[in-house]
């Protein structure tokens, strides 16, 4: 199964309309399959306090709070439709996060968005996890900072919201139900992947836990992916080869352009070595089935061995330990017919050395 590879502009377009056209240029030249950025009014989404992360104010050099910060990277919801005009001129999907419930039921009913992300930071907003689910959206959801039983509510609420239950009032009983039922559980196999992530800016490798992704899908039977923040290209890569089903990274035009996200985000250049390197991946996975494969079979004549005459040996003359041996090539009887030849009568002779037939 190919991986989904998402090359998430995010907001390191600045704010800039030129520079969001930019992104979705270099996503394409990359070969990715989807490009995402993030909409919301940053006055839906943060107080006039809310400070900013630590990362943000180390990749910004700047103190403020995260009002003004966002205030900056809004792009207008009219710009949308530009954008998902020119994602289409390419052919690759647009796909945008949703920070708030005006901002999600712009995605869903102007832009006809089929496909939803729900970000870390989002999964315990019960209210607005439930709008994405009764859209009846795929839903891919990313788990940075949660604990199992946290993606388990949140996967209850989901679960609730798909099966559209209009005459049960939302409750957390009501989402457990919800969860438990054979329905709730067919709806999201179908219609839900799980990312692991590390919310951090950069994730520094000791907290990748990679292995969290063998536990997301054992506990919660769905398929699982991987968004990543870590520095370069190796953790995605080697997330695929663990059997993430889609990748999401971060990439900018600049890593030194001014914006929150620059500096953990790769570069055009790294962004194709990224696909690059999860085609190839995806190569050496291979089908699973273990048999010979095309490149080899030429070999396996070279490589293999043959009962071979040990020393000459007469029309009628048994075989035996002492006229028997086992060398290459692989083109007469197969060795695991040394038992069976012993004590019978070789119906041709053979000179020493000559490749015994099966």
């Amino acid at each position: 199964m190919k991986t989904l590879i998402i090359a998430e502009a995010g907001v390191n377009h600045n704010g800039s309309e030129q520079l969001a056209f930019e992104l979705v240029d270099a996503a394409y030249n990359a070969g990715v399959d989807i490009v995402k950025f993030q909409t919301f009014k940053a006055i839906n989404l943060v107080t006039a306090t809310a400070r900013q992360a630590d990362y943000q104010i180390e990749n910004t050099k700047k103190v403020e709070s995260q009002l003004a910060m966002l205030s900056r990277l809004e792009l207008s919801y009219e710009f949308h439709h530009e954008l998902v005009e020119y994602c289409q001129k390419f052919g690759i999907e647009f796909l945008s996060t949703a920070f708030d419930s005006e901002s999600l039921d712009f995605l869903v009913n102007d832009l006809g968005l089929k496909r939803l992300k729900i970000p870390s930071g989002e999964l315990t907003n019960a209210p607005l996890v439930l709008q994405h689910a009764k859209t009846g959206a795929d839903l891919i959801v990313s788990t940075g900072m949660a604990t199992l039983a946290e993606v388990e509510s949140a996967l209850g609420v989901i679960a609730f919201g798909y099966l559209s239950q209009e005459d049960i009032e939302p409750s957390i009983d009501a989402f457990q139900q919800a969860y438990f039922s054979g329905q709730g559980q067919a709806l999201l196999k179908e219609k839900v992947t799980l990312l692991h992530c590390t919310t951090e800016y950069p994730a520094p490798l000791k907290d990748i836990n990679l292995k969290a992704m063998d536990t997301l899908a054992a506990a919660f039977k769905l398929e699982v992916g991987y968004s990543d923040h870590s520095a370069g290209i190796l953790v995605p890569i080697v997330a695929v080869a663990r059997g993430a089903k889609i990748i999401e990274k971060h990439f900018t035009l600049d890593k030194n352009m001014e914006g929150p996200d620059h500096k953990a985000s790769l570069e055009p250049d790294e962004l194709q070595a990224m696909v690059e390197g999860i085609r190839n991946a995806e190569l050496i996975i291979g089908d699973g089935i273990k048999g010979p494969r095309p490149s080899e079979v030429k070999n396996i004549v070279i490589a293999r061995k043959s009962l071979v005459a040990a020393k000459s040996i007469a029309l009628g003359e048994l075989f035996s330990e002492e006229n028997l041996t086992i060398k290459r090539p692989g083109n007469g009887a197969s060795p695991y017919q040394y038992w069976e030849l012993i004590n019978t009568k070789s119906e041709k002779p053979y000179q020493e050395g000559e490749v015994i037939l099966g």
